[in-house]
């Protein structure tokens, strides 16, 4: 079955009322926040704790140097400083790893830096560079069939390849603005829905009727979207059986 992923680490009460665990129950691999947009070291700590006893793959959740805005708007920022940002997020998270003897097992960029990502080529590349300075054998998962798709893979690096079973689709095959009308999907059914079109089909409906083909490795559903744990057991119970 296709890789089911969920960024976490980012909201305590999220923690501490058990979501991110029963979460874990349901998915195989998970983003672990590093400090950018969200969480802090005893955060990233408690959930890989959880991660390691669930057998649960863990991945660094990188983002601008943007708390206030939780990483969902673009940062004016020097590339050499959001480099040595992305750099510590992701060291610091492998530094706890290495403490509770486990292994990062691929980076994810977090809200805005992702979505700039997927379609500017030079910010995907000074993503790549940092992640490769650190780790060349880590994955880099991205949006799929995205410009970035292609930039990690000129690099000599491996992409994952990531669609969304909580998020509705531009024709275009990019994520619709948060801000915008139906953007997330909230209902369990609707989001099963899409994650069958998606492993099954290699497709998506777009926002506007349209089809788009989507070819992934991984599906993601955030855990802090509304219904996430239906949502999340909704979608593995259809990728489990084609009805």
């Amino acid at each position: 079955m296709i890789d089911i992923n969920c960024d976490m680490g980012e909201i305590e009460e999220l923690l501490m009322d058990n979501t991110y665990s029963n979460l874990m129950d349901h998915v195989t691999s998970i983003n672990i926040a590093c400090g950018g947009h969200a969480g802090d070291k005893e955060m990233m700590q408690k959930i890989v704790q959880i991660a390691k006893k669930k057998k649960v793959k863990i991945g660094a959740h990188p983002s601008y140097p943007d708390r206030k805005n939780f990483g969902r708007y673009e940062l004016k920022i020097d590339p050499q400083e959001l480099s040595d940002s992305i750099a510590k997020q992701i060291n610091d998270l492998i530094d706890i790893a290495d403490s509770e003897n486990i292994t990062i097992d691929h980076i994810k960029p977090h809200g805005a830096l992702y979505n700039k990502a997927a379609k500017n080529k030079e910010l995907a590349t000074l993503i790549c560079d940092t992640v490769k300075k650190i780790n060349p054998d880590l994955p880099i998962m991205c949006l799929a069939e995205s410009p970035m798709v292609s930039v990690i893979e000129k690099l000599g690096m491996k992409a994952i390849s990531e669609a969304f079973a909580d998020r509705t689709y531009e024709k275009d095959g990019s994520l619709r603005k948060r801000n915008l009308d139906g953007a997330l999907i909230t209902d369990d059914i609707s989001a099963a829905k899409q994650a069958k079109q998606l492993y099954f089909n290699n497709k998506v409906v777009a926002y506007d009727g349209s089809e788009v083909s989507i070819n992934s490795e991984t599906i993601c559903v955030h855990s802090d979207t509304p219904n996430a744990l239906n949502i999340v057991k909704a979608v593995r119970q259809r990728l489990r059986k084609n009805n």
